[in-house]
């Protein structure tokens, strides 16, 4: 199974691509750190990989630029077929970000999920924080639904930093613990469908 778009391909995650993370950038914001691929060892990565790939209500993908390089993996989770809905995650090399390929691949895989997999809507996270996440899932035809607080992956950050200075508003602090805001994000296929006639004039899939 291969789905194309004009830059990027999608292709099933394979254990070769999982090793090759290793290779990736690194963010430099804080708030990111937890995109970034901690140092770990080749069975850690093949635990990492079965665990993805080993589960029917998830499906894992790698995501190829126009020079075939590996640069991010996507996946679709808690798959639930009488619904015909699911959960995304997306995750990018940082070198590769701010470049459009984000907006392309889940606007490829979309007509994919919608109209060959046949699923109604699909869903996902994203930290307020993230505000260039955000714009690219905008820019795909997700929109906010709900927003919650979930607690924060470094509890040690530094509330100087000028990243969490910036982004304060999205943060809370209670009984010393660190929490940030949550957005909850959904897009369906009638409004994808929209989204892609008024950028595209007529859609084709």
């Amino acid at each position: 199974m291969e789905i194309r778009g004009e830059r990027v391909k999608i292709l099933p995650l394979k254990l070769e691509d999982a090793y090759y993370m290793r290779r990736w950038g690194v963010h430099k914001n804080p708030l990111l750190y937890d995109y970034n691929l901690p140092s770990v060892t080749d069975e850690e990565i093949k635990e990492w990989y079965h665990y993805k790939t080993g589960s029917r209500d998830r499906k894992y993908y790698s995501i190829f630029n126009e020079e075939n390089r590996f640069i991010g993996y996507m996946g679709i989770k808690n798959i639930r077929k009488l619904w015909r809905d699911a959960v995304l995650g997306i995750v990018f090399d940082p070198n590769y970000v701010n470049k459009g390929y984000g907006t392309e691949t889940i606007t490829t895989y979309l007509k994919y999920y919608f109209f060959q997999m046949g699923m109604k809507r699909l869903f996902l996270e994203v930290a307020q924080f993230n505000k260039r996440a955000i714009r690219c899932y905008e820019k795909c035809g997700f929109r906010i639904i709900d927003r919650y607080l979930k607690e924060f992956f470094d509890q040690n950050i530094d509330f100087n930093n000028p990243y969490f200075i910036q982004e304060r508003s999205a943060f809370v602090i209670i009984d010393r613990k660190v929490y940030n805001y949550v957005y909850k994000m959904k897009v369906d296929r009638k409004a994808f469908f929209k989204i892609q006639e008024e950028l595209n004039g007529k859609f084709k899939y």
